[in-house]
């Protein structure tokens, strides 16, 4: 199968701060994409554009004509830990495995076909929180005993570590995420399987349920973390808005009381998410994005 790889997945793949094992796989992706839908027995459409920023996928379909959609990411996005938490999500509130014979051991992930071009982004604002909420609450389960997924205080002490080298004009914010940080983890209420990477963009239109989540990066935890990033959802909106400070706060508070998250615990997940994000664009180079994270960051 012949095809150059989005330029978004490439640019994304860019920007990580060990590229070298990536850039290997960038180059094998043509070899490793036809090997995968040999070994599933599928045949190839055409690749997802403009695709996502960890992965690829193709469109595909058996024999027989049923679509299907074909994922590869690299081995440093672990996707055998998306499939086992896909696996125990059993396709409620998320995309469903049709294929899971190879344990993610080849990159690949064979998933029902959903509607890529539809998402919660086509849905006015207060519509999409609420079928976003309600997707988000049915992903947060007990994780099966000896689970291989990482826990909250282990992922967020790896993106600690970076952000306690926060440039001078970070400094204030930096400080005040690493603080909200560190008293988050002391007392975690709670250890549930969560999406780890849930948004609008991540949550599309499928057939046998209106919507289904996509793309989870797995982990354990509070939900108070996973909730963090769906408040900062369309941000340039929320920045552009002239409810500014109060109506993220406003956010927040509306958020939390729907899905019974304690407010003070996901105002510091949320603060802690945007400027880890925001240091992370700083550092790639995106200084819009950096600025919009930063900005939203200060008035919660």
């Amino acid at each position: 199968m012949a095809f150059e790889p989005p330029q978004r997945l490439v640019r994304a793949l860019g920007e990580m701060p060990d590229t070298a094992q990536d850039t290997d796989w960038l180059g094998q992706l043509p070899a490793l994409a036809e090997d995968a839908l040999t070994r599933r027995g599928v045949r190839a459409q055409r690749v997802q554009a403009p695709g996502g920023r960890s992965s690829l996928v193709v469109l595909v379909t058996y024999e027989d004509g049923t679509p299907a959609a074909l994922k590869l990411a690299p081995p440093n996005a672990r996707p055998d830990r998306e499939l086992a938490a896909l696996a125990h999500w059993g396709g409620f509130g998320a995309v469903r495995v049709l294929d899971n014979r190879h344990h993610g051991d080849d990159g690949a992930l064979l998933l029902e076909r959903l509607h890529p071009e539809v998402s919660l982004r086509s849905l006015p604002e207060a519509k999409a929180l609420l079928e976003a909420s309600g997707t988000l609450r049915r992903l947060w389960v007990a994780p099966p005993a000896g689970h291989g997924w990482e826990s909250v205080a282990e992922r967020t002490g790896l993106q600690a570590a970076a952000l306690a080298a926060a440039p001078a004009e970070v400094r204030v914010l930096a400080d005040a995420a690493l603080a909200a940080r560190t008293q988050l983890v002391a007392s975690p209420p709670e250890e549930l399987l969560l999406h780890g990477n849930f948004r609008q963009g991540k949550v599309l239109a499928g057939e046998r349920a209106p919507w289904l989540t996509v793309g989870p990066d797995p982990l354990v935890g509070e939900r108070a973390y996973d909730l963090a990033r769906l408040v900062r959802d369309r941000l340039e909106d929320q920045v552009a808005s002239s409810t500014g400070a109060a109506g993220a706060r406003r956010r927040v508070n509306k958020l939390a009381d729907a899905l019974d998250v304690d407010r003070d615990r996901l105002r510091g997940w949320t603060l802690f998410r945007a400027v880890e994000s925001g240091n992370r664009a700083l550092a790639a180079g995106r200084r819009r994005d950096a600025e919009l994270l930063l900005e939203f960051a200060a008035w919660l």
